[in-house]
């Protein structure tokens, strides 16, 4: 069976309309037929921009974790679909056995990301296909539980994933599960669209246009988003936009639509 027949393709998918404005090939013509409306309604900046920018806040995240920071293990929740500065590559830069779990909802990251983890790249890698609204079954996971120590500090990103949680669906309650489990010496990392630059009616045509996806959006203002890492001790330079999270030589100027920040567990 193709990897097409295999997964529900009567709506698109967020995680392969984010590849398709990542130029990726994982992504079939409902996704892009999606993905061209919203180009077309609000541009390209606060689309494929945004993507881009976000995808390198998770790059310089993961850099930092691991090289400043020493973290060895990571969860990637709502990983999306394999692209270039996978989080496992980005990470075995600085730690050559670093660990990561990938987590997304989308049956077709599964499908396309483990061919691709062979030899080498296998080695304390897994991908395992869960929804980010139950955090049991992620963290009790047969390939969680064997990959990740969370009695020793562990990275866990919600890399634009919670602006797909309503406030219905309880989105504190998920990072606090994770955070209940997590080592002092953790560290959480977040990026979320964010209300504070974002015009009302550009707002609404995103929200509108998702109600017909897999995932509808939920945007929040950077109070709120802020108010994910209660517990932890949120680093310098704060929540902010996130071409202005440490930024290096490509960041360039912010789209100012997502915001983001990274936070770590502090000691009892």
């Amino acid at each position: 069976m193709s990897t097409e027949n295999a997964l529900s393709l009567d709506k698109p998918s967020p995680a392969r309309m984010y590849d398709y404005f990542l130029h990726g090939d994982s992504n079939f013509p409902v996704d892009r037929q999606a993905g061209d409306l919203v180009i077309s309604r609000v541009g390209k900046t606060l689309t494929s921009d945004v993507v881009w920018e976000n995808r390198r806040f998770l790059g310089r995240v993961v850099d930092h974790l691991a090289k400043r920071c020493g973290i060895r293990q990571f969860v990637d929740v709502g990983a999306g679909l394999p692209s270039m500065e996978n989080t496992h590559q980005v990470a075995r830069r600085s730690i050559p056995d670093a660990r990561v779990v990938y987590v997304d909802n989308d049956p077709a990251v599964a499908a396309y990301g483990r061919p691709l983890l062979t030899g080498d790249a296998a080695a304390n890698v897994r991908i395992i296909t869960a929804d980010v609204r139950a955090p049991a079954a992620i963290l009790d996971h047969p390939d969680t539980r064997e990959t990740i120590d969370f009695s020793e500090p562990v990275a866990v990103l919600f890399v634009a994933v919670l602006h797909f949680v309503r406030h219905s669906e309880n989105p504190h309650a998920i990072v606090e599960a994770f955070g209940s489990r997590m080592a002092a010496g953790s560290y959480l990392a977040i990026s979320h669209l964010a209300t504070d630059r974002s015009p009302v009616e550009e707002r609404r045509t995103m929200e509108g246009i998702y109600e017909n996806t897999t995932a509808s959006m939920t945007y929040r203002d950077s109070g709120e988003i802020t108010d994910f890492f209660r517990g932890f001790d949120i680093l310098p330079p704060g929540v902010v936009p996130v071409g202005r999270w440490n930024p290096d030589e490509r960041s360039g100027d912010s789209t100012n639509r997502m915001y983001g920040g990274v936070a770590r567990k502090p000691e009892d």
